[in-house]
């Protein structure tokens, strides 16, 4: 086993709880979706794209995309449905980036779809915009080396996964999961880091992404 490098700055887990509002915001047509979604507050854009992962953490992934339900099953939009099912939300580090990538596919449909713009959604059935509100919390878990940290990783709640590889990335736009951040810079292990960072964390369950990362630095720990 390699010998243990102690980190530069100790990691500290974190973790969350979070609210969900409604803003009052809703819409009946596409063209009103795609002008609401423009004005919308950013938590409302990540309610709406990662609710499943915040609700339903032990079930299947492919977490469905609110807006694209609605507009193929409320709508009959079944194109642009799988147009916007399709946007892949890894690549975009911002909410910023993710909200243009859907606007742009709804924006461009529209162009092409003239008759889309006379559907609209029946009585109760209209889009209702709701936003995270997210508390986050200091736990008493804080690991100064690589061995601590895996063993750490196995027994923190998936609320604190959660938080440091989706929270982090993307509503506080850091440039990756907080877990990947901390082993370069303050362990040293860029290699690492980096397979982790490579994953897919909307291919997992959260419980299925805790233990393949456990395993990465497992397999880092015995070289």
């Amino acid at each position: 086993m390699a010998e243990l490098i102690k980190a530069k700055e100790p990691f500290r887990f974190y973790t969350r709880l979070h609210l969900t509002e409604l803003t009052g915001l809703r819409a009946s047509t596409l063209s009103q979706l795609v002008g609401l979604i423009k004005e919308a507050s950013g938590s409302c854009i990540y309610h709406h794209t990662h609710r499943f992962l915040q609700q339903h953490q032990y079930l299947s992934p492919e977490p469905p995309n609110d807006f694209a339900y609605w507009v193929a099953e409320i709508l009959g939009e079944k194109e642009l449905g799988e147009k916007l099912a399709s946007i892949d939300t890894i690549q975009y580090s911002t909410i910023h980036g993710l909200r243009e990538a859907i606007v742009t596919t709804m924006d461009d449909y529209l162009k092409n779809n003239a008759l889309a713009k006379l559907r609209f959604a029946g009585e109760g059935a209209e889009f209702h915009f709701m936003k995270s509100v997210s508390f986050v919390i200091p736990t008493n878990y804080v690991v100064s080396d690589l061995k601590n940290f895996k063993d750490t990783l196995g027994n923190i709640t998936i609320d604190s996964i959660y938080f440091h590889i989706f929270e982090a990335r993307l509503r506080l736009e850091r440039k990756t999961n907080d877990f990947s951040n901390w082993i370069e810079n303050s362990i040293g292990d860029k290699e690492l880091a980096e397979e982790i960072s490579r994953l897919d964390p909307y291919a997992y369950t959260l419980e299925e992404l805790r233990r393949v990362i456990i395993k990465l630095i497992e397999k880092r720990l015995s070289v």
